[in-house]
């Protein structure tokens, strides 16, 4: 089953496997619920409608969304290379505390087809694609969606202590284009690719599996929850195994398309 989010009108509406739910279906009600009671609800909110207009992010704008670093080893490599801090992102690869930081809040999210940005005072961008949990206000994961964790490399690489700046800006962060909810076991096994394109032409490939990932997902999501409630739930992205080599870096006109398993959310990069 397939969540997403849809502005019908004046009004945005949420819809399941490409039928519109009820105008009474609350998603953060939703995302306060146990995982038990869902289907149920869910099924009982269903109309005849089908969707119609733009696609939404999935996510409501009070709601937040985090983000795991250094989750596979291409990460750590990759970060090692681009910082003279040496260590500091081994350490948190073999820790057995994961890194998390905030990304985005609700409206600043992009959603698929939307614009995205990278940051006009650096020189070395890239986008980050990152399967994306939807964990619930008890801990418990609902599902899933493609995330984009776009990023300044070279930032982050002069001193770990500018991630937020590398990482939270406005055009950072998109998720979409709808949540899979599905339980974490069927999640362990999911391709994740992403194509860049320019004028037209791809400039750049690459794919990885969930299967690499260093941490299970329960794990991510257990110290998200640790010290912080969600009341609405979250999302968590977690971590990236593709990234570009050093040569690479955005630009404004670039076609960027993150498939995860049957998700795919597309953006194009804008000033």
């Amino acid at each position: 089953m397939v969540l997403t989010k849809h502005r019908c009108g004046d009004a945005e509406r949420w819809a399941l496997d490409g039928v519109l739910l009820s105008p009474e279906f609350d998603f953060k009600r939703f995302c306060g619920m146990r995982s038990a009671e869902i289907h149920p609800d869910l099924t009982g909110l269903q109309t005849t409608e089908p969707v119609a207009g733009q696609v939404l992010p999935p996510i409501e704008y009070d709601q937040e969304v985090w983000a795991c670093g250094v989750t596979y080893s291409r990460s750590r490599d990759a970060r090692e290379a681009e910082t003279d801090v040496k260590n500091v992102y081994d350490l948190v690869y073999e820790a057995k505390r994961p890194e998390l930081f905030f990304k985005a809040i609700g409206w600043r999210v992009k959603g698929t087809q939307a614009a995205i940005r990278i940051r006009r005072d650096s020189h070395w961008n890239v986008p980050e694609p990152e399967l994306t949990l939807l964990v619930n206000s008890h801990a418990e994961i609902l599902g899933f969606c493609a995330g984009n964790d776009v990023s300044s490399r070279n930032i982050e690489g002069e001193n770990p202590l500018y991630l937020p700046q590398a990482k939270m800006y406005d055009g950072s962060c998109a998720i979409g284009p709808g949540i899979c909810l599905t339980q974490a076991d069927r999640m362990r096994d999911l391709p994740i690719e992403l194509v860049i394109e320019r004028n037209d032409e791809v400039i750049f490939k690459g794919d990885t599996n969930t299967s690499q990932i260093k941490r299970p997902f329960e794990e991510l999501a257990s110290y998200l929850t640790l010290e912080m409630s969600f009341p609405f739930g979250a999302f968590l992205m977690t971590g990236t195994g593709i990234v570009p080599e050093k040569e690479f870096s955005l630009s404004v006109g670039d076609k960027v398309t993150i498939t995860i398993d049957t998700l795919v959310l597309e953006n194009r990069v804008e000033s």
